[in-house]
């Protein structure tokens, strides 16, 4: 799997509300350098267990959507 990535604009606005959060849950000043460093290291770690299972959810959505058609197409093909 490719590494994730995210636009800059994503990135910037997450590294805002880290830096946010920091401040108001833990009183502590989060600098830029360190939002990002976390966020990279959230992509990294966290990154591929939340795409997989987000492919997974999306696999059982459409595999019971496709369960649902086949009865909704049956056709009695008796006389």
């Amino acid at each position: 799997m490719k590494p994730l990535t995210l636009s800059d604009d994503r990135r910037e606005a997450l590294a805002g509300h880290l830096r946010r959060l920091f401040a108001e849950e833990f009183d502590e000043d989060l600098s830029g350098f360190r939002a990002e460093a976390i966020i990279a290291l959230m992509l990294k770690q966290l990154g591929p267990a939340v795409y997989n299972q987000a492919v997974e959810d999306v696999r059982a959505h459409f595999q019971d959507k496709l369960d649902d058609l086949s009865g909704e197409v049956w056709v009695d093909g008796g006389v």
